[in-house]
């Protein structure tokens, strides 16, 4: 909702306007009120009511981070593949 609503704000600006509006936006102590809010926020959503999502959250946060980390890794062992049976080698 906030990208959207930022979307909206900048829409209707010219290019050289909006990293004047979005330079005060952008400051390390407004950054920091906005993301604890967010956390406060999903604190009063999700922990105080007792909802099982923080675990699903937490299991699929787990499963895209491990994807991520091992994706350079599969990468060149694809590509390695891919040169072997170019070259008529077996793996």
């Amino acid at each position: 909702m906030a990208l959207r609503a930022l979307y909206n704000e900048i829409r209707g600006m010219k290019v050289r306007e909006v990293p004047a509006y979005l330079k005060p936006r952008l400051t390390w102590g407004n950054v920091k009120k906005n993301a604890d809010q967010a956390v406060d926020r999903y604190i009063e959503k999700y922990i105080e009511t007792g909802s099982p999502q923080p675990l699903f959250h937490v299991c699929f946060g787990g499963m895209v981070f491990s994807y991520f980390v091992n994706l350079p890794w599969e990468r060149a062992h694809l590509a390695h593949l891919e040169e072997m049976e170019k070259h008529g080698g077996k793996h």
